[in-house]
């Protein structure tokens, strides 16, 4: 979404690192001291109940940044930012992207509204499929965006994240994980899961799936010239 200059400046300050599953990039309260760029795998955000529970609001994949409160200039975060599935990102600095938002002649803070916006956009379907949809339908879909986050049909996901996912208890995952591998739309073999028919795994989500995706893909055509 930059042009060939801004992006030579940016990856002077950027260096890759690993996102092992697991590892919390920031913390409720805490200070975020580096944004992150995953190349592959899922980082989600996740609420924390007054319970205990911790229920997952947004994911962020290869399309966008882990750290938006700094951005927009927000004060401590009030979600946890954990590795769902292990995999690789660039990092830097918060300090360094706040100035880089300012030197970069507007082309990185352009990039970042869009991916702000389609953001806001997966939070408001999030909320409404949470509520409106069933839980194979949510299940369907979080599995399809995933797919496309790892830029594959095969990938590893335990029970207990599923279930932090979906907001519901480990039991109702082993359910819906086994029906949508009883109708053939995936198979699901000691914490990792294979989409064995994308199409008829797309006939079982919901709606929430192409307005999401669509919303991001709208983001970054209208970046191209």
């Amino acid at each position: 979404m930059l042009p060939p200059p801004d992006q030579e400046r940016l990856s002077r300050h950027l260096r890759p690192c690993e996102l092992p599953v697991g590892q919390v990039l920031y913390k409720p309260g805490g200070t975020i001291e580096h944004v992150y760029f995953p190349t592959i795998g899922v980082v989600s955000l996740l609420a924390e109940l007054a319970s205990g529970q911790q229920v997952e609001v947004a994911t962020v994949g290869d399309e966008g940044m882990v750290g938006l409160p700094i951005f927009l200039g927000a004060g401590p975060p009030t979600e946890r930012a954990a590795v769902q599935i292990s995999g690789a990102a660039l990092t830097m600095t918060a300090e360094q992207f706040r100035h880089d938002v300012a030197v970069l002649d507007g082309s990185l803070q352009g990039a970042m509204q869009r991916y702000t916006q389609a953001t806001f956009t997966q939070l408001a379907r999030n909320a409404a499929c949470n509520r409106g949809h069933a839980i194979r339908q949510r299940c369907a879909r979080w599995l399809l965006m995933t797919a496309d986050r790892m830029h594959s049909d095969f990938f590893e996901l335990t029970q207990e994240f599923m279930a932090q996912m979906l907001g519901v208890r480990r039991a109702t995952v082993s359910e819906v994980a086994a029906a949508l591998a009883a109708d053939g739309c995936i198979a699901y073999r000691r914490g990792t899961i294979t989409i064995t028919d994308r199409a008829r795994l797309r006939s079982q989500a919901c709606e929430c799936y192409e307005v999401v995706r669509d919303a991001f893909t709208r983001a970054y055509q209208s970046a191209l010239p």
